[in-house]
C-alpha cells in the first residue's frame, strides 16, 4: 500500500532548502509536471480515465499534436486515424513497452473471457519459471513477481469474488506496486528466454552489442582471476544490465523473447519519419509471431492478427486500438 503523504519516509517530497539558489540550465521535469500539463493541454481530468468510451475519445492521435513535424509524419498520421480508433499513451519512463503488453494483454482477456488462453499463457509461465530455475536464479528472487501477475490474470476473469472491472484494472495498472512488479515478471521472463536460446539471440544481440552472448551472459572465470584484467566488454551481462533493470528500454530483441517465452503475438506499428517508395504514403508494421517449437502448441502463435497493437514512435510504445 502506498505510504501518505504525511508518512516519514515522503516527507522528503516536500523539503525546500533556505537560501538556496537554483544553477544554471535547464531545471528538472517531474512525472507529476508532465503529466498535468499533459492533462491541461488536452483539457482531460482523472475521473475520465475511468470511463473507457469517453478516455478513448479524448485521447486520440491529433495532427495538431505534430503540427511542427514534416508532411511525411502528418500524412502517415492520418493514415493511422483512418485505420485506428484510440490510442491510450503509457507513461514514457523506459518501461512503456512492458506496461504497454501488460495492460493490452490484460484488457484483451477481460473483454474475451478467454479461459482456453489464460490456460495457456499459465503453462507457459510454468515452463518459464523451470527455465530460470535452470539458470541459476534463485527462486525468491522472481516468485513474487509471478504470483502477482497470476493474481491479475486471475481477477480479469469474471465469476469469482476477487474479478475485477474495467475501471479497476485500470486503477491497478496505475498503481506503482503492482504495475512496477508485473513489469518486473515480464523482464525476468524475457531475460531467461534470450539467455536459454542464446545462440538464437546471438546474431541480434551482435547488433547492440560487440560481446558475444556468452561472454555476455556468463561472467567468465577469469575475472575472478587475481591480476587479470580481461577485455571491459567481457564484463558486461546484457540481460543483467539491458533486460532486468526497471527503466531500461526494450528494442526488438525484448519484443520477440516475451512473444516466444509467453506465446503472445504482437504487433507493432512504426510511427517515423522515413519516405514512401513511389510517393505513397504507408505506415509499416511488424508482427512478431511466436515461432519457437519451445512456445506451445497453441494455436494462437499462428494467428495472424495480434490481439495487441502497439504504436512505436522513436523511444516510446503506446497501445493502438484498431477500428
Amino acid at each position: 500500500m502506498r505510504k501518505s503523504t504525511d508518512a516519514p519516509v515522503r516527507r522528503c517530497e516536500r523539503l525546500t532548502r533556505d537560501g538556496f539558489k537554483q544553477g544554471r540550465g535547464r531545471s528538472k521535469k517531474y512525472w507529476r509536471e508532465v503529466i498535468r500539463h499533459d492533462m491541461e493541454q488536452l483539457q482531460l481530468t482523472e475521473d475520465m480515465t475511468l470511463h473507457k468510451k469517453l478516455w478513448r475519445q479524448r485521447i486520440r492521435v491529433e495532427e495538431a499534436e505534430y503540427h511542427l513535424g514534416n508532411s511525411i509524419l502528418l500524412k502517415k498520421i492520418k493514415v493511422l486515424s483512418e485505420q485506428y480508433a484510440a490510442i491510450r499513451r503509457t507513461r514514457g519512463d523506459g518501461n512503456c513497452f512492458f506496461r504497454s503488453f501488460m495492460f493490452g494483454y490484460l484488457e484483451h482477456i477481460l473483454e474475451s473471457q478467454d479461459q482456453n488462453e489464460v490456460h495457456r499463457i499459465k503453462a507457459n509461465i510454468e515452463e518459464c519459471k523451470k527455465t530460470l530455475l535452470s539458470l541459476g536464479y534463485a527462486e525468491f528472487t522472481f516468485e513474487d513477481f509471478f504470483a502477482l501477475f497470476l493474481e491479475q490474470l486471475d481477477s480479469v476473469l469474471q465469476g469469482s469474488e476477487d474479478s475485477m472491472s474495467h475501471d479497476e484494472l485500470l486503477c491497478r495498472i496505475r498503481d506503482p506496486s503492482i504495475s512496477d512488479y508485473v513489469v518486473m515478471f515480464f523482464r525476468f521472463v524475457t531475460s531467461g528466454e534470450i539467455r536459454k536460446r542464446s545462440e538464437f539471440f546471438e546474431p541480434f544481440v551482435l547488433g547492440l552489442t560487440n560481446a558475444s552472448v556468452e561472454q555476455l551472459f556468463v561472467v567468465p572465470v577469469m575475472l575472478e582471476l587475481p591480476g587479470v584484467n580481461p577485455p571491459p566488454y567481457l564484463k558486461t551481462q546484457f540481460c543483467k544490465s539491458a533486460v532486468e533493470p526497471m527503466s531500461e528500454e526494450s528494442d526488438h530483441v525484448q519484443i520477440i523473447a516475451l512473444s516466444d517465452a509467453l506465446g503472445v503475438p504482437i504487433r507493432v506499428v512504426y510511427l517515423d519519419r522515413s519516405s514512401c517508395e513511389n510517393n505513397s504514403i504507408n505506415v509499416n508494421h511488424h508482427d512478431f509471431i511466436p515461432t519457437s517449437s519451445e512456445v506451445g502448441n497453441s494455436d494462437v502463435s499462428k494467428t495472424t492478427n495480434p490481439s495487441i497493437t502497439l504504436l512505436y514512435r522513436p523511444g516510446h510504445y503506446d497501445i493502438l486500438y484498431p477500428k
